[in-house]
């Protein structure tokens, strides 16, 4: 239950910065918005962004001989990509190894109206706030709408628009690639350990793709903080789990009381 309350905590901080009063999309569009997990795709090097730079790059020119740590993501978003960036960011500190000599790091924005202006701004802030490796190991992209879909179809990144909150519904996490551009491993939350992406980065650069793995994605788009509540969808959910929590405790009491000694 701490998780689940971590986790409405980081979306109604999330929904409350931008203070939407009301969403057009469904619990059943929101309910089909998720990380999910394609270990071993391989990623088309042929689709077309634009670095922080306004340079055109594809995204085969960052496949070589490092692995890869691929977020996606918005520069607008009003909280939850900044917390991705800033866990994996902490996560990075905690490595042996620096960003731009180990490995990369690529953040794509899927926000087609986002500028090159904007991904140059965010890269000072996570050079600033790492303070080590090569600067030109991180790298910030905005893309066009059918490059951007072509690329979160690959990694199964599933998202959706909201034209009356003016938000983006999506999932948190990022993907480790192998460095010839293939899926290895997900994680998803805001908070990642140093010594798990270290063993993914290992296992990427070897060329080994994780099995999938049973996650919680965040989704911070289901609080209306005009009204205090929260949407269907995670109501259900935060309901199911309490469920299984007190249903748990009770085979545990009556497991307990069952080999009780009779005196």
């Amino acid at each position: 239950m701490k998780i689940i309350a971590v986790i409405l905590l980081a979306c109604g901080l999330s929904s409350f910065a931008v203070a939407p009063t009301d969403s057009s999309l469904s619990d059943d569009v929101l309910v089909r918005i998720r990380f999910e997990q394609r270990p071993g795709t391989q990623l088309s090097p042929a689709l077309v962004f634009r670095d922080e730079t306004g340079r055109s790059v594809r995204l085969g020119d960052y496949f070589g001989t490092k692995p890869i740590v691929l977020i996606p993501g918005y520069y607008g978003c009003p909280m939850l990509c900044s917390l991705v960036l800033n866990g994996a960011t902490e996560s990075f500190r905690g490595l042996k190894g620096n960003v731009g000599e180990q490995f990369e790091v690529v953040f794509v924005s899927i926000d087609p109206s986002e500028t090159p202006a904007l991904a140059a701004a965010k890269k000072e802030t996570y050079l600033r706030s790492y303070g080590r490796g090569r600067p030109d190991g991180w790298h910030f992209l905005t893309g066009d709408t059918n490059a951007i879909r072509a690329l979160t179809a690959e990694i199964g990144f599933h998202f959706a628009y909201d034209p009356v909150a003016r938000q983006f519904a999506h999932p948190s996490g990022f993907v480790v690639l192998t460095p010839d551009g293939k899926v290895s491993r997900y994680f998803t939350g805001i908070t990642f350990a140093a010594k798990d992406v270290d063993f993914a980065l290992r296992a990427a650069r070897a060329g080994r793709a994780a099995p999938a793995a049973s996650t919680w994605d965040l989704l911070c788009f289901h609080y209306a903080p005009l009204t205090g509540k929260y949407g269907n969808l995670v109501m259900t959910i935060v309901r199911a789990a309490g469920i299984t929590t007190v249903l748990a405790l009770g085979v545990m009491v009556f497991s307990s009381h069952r080999r009780r000694p009779l005196r």
